[in-house]
This record gives C-alpha cells, structure tokens and sequence, in this order.
C-alpha cells in the first residue's frame, strides 16, 4: 500500500475560511488539493475524476463533521463508513487521502484485511484482540484514537491456527462492534462485495451489526478502474 505524504502545515488553510468557529470550505479547492497530494502520493498518473466528485463530497462532509450536508446526504455522524465500490475504482487511495480532513483524534489506521489474515496465520488470536481492541490504548506514549479502516474487506482466506479453522475478520468485526457499542469507536473500512456477499462470507450476525456500524458510501457500479 502506497504511504502517504506527510502534511507539515494546515490543509485547510487554502481550502476554507474560518468563520465563527467553523471552517467553510471550498469544494472545488479540496478536489484541486487531493488530486495535487494524490499524485504526491501515488505518481503523477493520479487523477480526481468527475464522475467520483459525490462520493469525494460525502467522504469530505463526513470527515469535517458539517452536520447539515450529513443529514442532506442521510450520513450519520456517530458512524463510521463503509466505502464499496468495484475493484480499482479508487476506494483505498480516497480513505487515505480523505484522512487529512479529520481532526487529529479522528484520524484511523488503514490496515489491509488480508495482511491482517497472514498475521493471524503467525500470531494467532492475539491478532484478534490486536485489531479487536489493542489500538484504543496508548502506544509508545503516543494516544491514539483506536479508529481503524479495514482496506478490501472480504478478501481474506478463512485461516488456521494448529488446525482450527477462524474467520479472522469476523471475529475482529464483532469485537469492534462492542467497542462501537461500549466507547463509541468508530470503524471504518473498504470493500469490493456487496451486502449480500459480505452476509454469505460473514454471516447474518456480523451482516446485522455492519448495519448499526457503517454509513455505507459507494461508487457506482460501473465506476471505471484506473489501475488500467
């Protein structure tokens, strides 16, 4: 996964005024900013394409906590998003971008579902509580929000461990729902399934809970893939 740059300054310093407390924002200068940062981040290939322009808006909106276009978007804010899409469209690199927008303490750590798989496969089920629960506390002085995004959900391999069969991610997701439930952390995460395929590789009670979890965000179905 590509690392991304490193802001030394306040983004939003070109992007909006202050006004009252609030920052507003100028829509057409944050597409200029995330496209100027992509190709910073991914090569100069990076492109803001217009037909992705809602999903950018919603992600944006979300992540500065304007209540008003959230509920004009039926986005809830105590949730946290659920970006699907096809493959390649865009959904890794727009979560990583859009991070820049968020208050520092709610800011996340993208971590790849299927890495996530292969360390189990090593570590076992500390890699559970690690995903589960280990990123709320403080690590090495340094607090953390405990926010994480969970990159192509769904891609992962059921697992073994000393010849026990575990779905990983699942188990991860029940015990990040407890916390949505018990503290109010959020989760977020990336998927190319649908809502039906992540019931049929999950199951119905982890598909219930994605519900009460996730504002879900998507491109459209036939968004093209810029891989290509």
């Amino acid at each position: 996964m590509p690392v991304p740059i490193k802001i030394t300054q306040n983004p939003y310093k070109d992007l909006a005024d202050l006004k009252d407390g609030t920052y507003n924002f100028n829509f057409t200068a944050c597409l200029n900013w995330l496209e100027e940062c992509g190709k910073k981040s991914f090569g100069s290939h990076f492109k803001i394409s217009k037909e992705d322009h809602d999903v950018i808006f919603r992600l944006l909106v979300y992540a500065i906590g304007d209540k008003k276009s959230c509920k004009q978007k039926n986005i809830m804010l105590h949730k946290g998003i659920l970006l699907t899409g096809p493959i390649g469209c865009g959904k890794t690199s727009l979560m990583i971008l859009a991070n820049y927008f968020f208050p520092a303490l709610k800011q996340y750590r993208i971590k790849s579902s299927r890495e996530i798989s292969f360390e189990f496969e090593k570590d076992g089920y500390q890699v559970i509580h690690r995903y589960g629960r280990g990123f709320v506390h403080s690590m090495g002085g340094k607090l953390r929000s405990g926010i994480l995004c969970f990159d192509d959900l769904g891609v992962e391999q059921v697992q073994k461990y000393y010849g026990n069969d575990c779905n990983v991610m699942a188990e991860i997701l029940l015990t990040r729902y407890d916390l949505f439930v018990q503290r109010k952390i959020l989760t977020h995460a990336t998927t190319n399934l649908s809502a039906s395929e992540l019931e049929s590789l999950y199951g119905n009670r982890v598909r219930s809970r994605l519900r009460e979890m996730f504002n879900l965000v998507a491109f459209e179905k036939n968004a093209r893939d810029k891989r290509i």
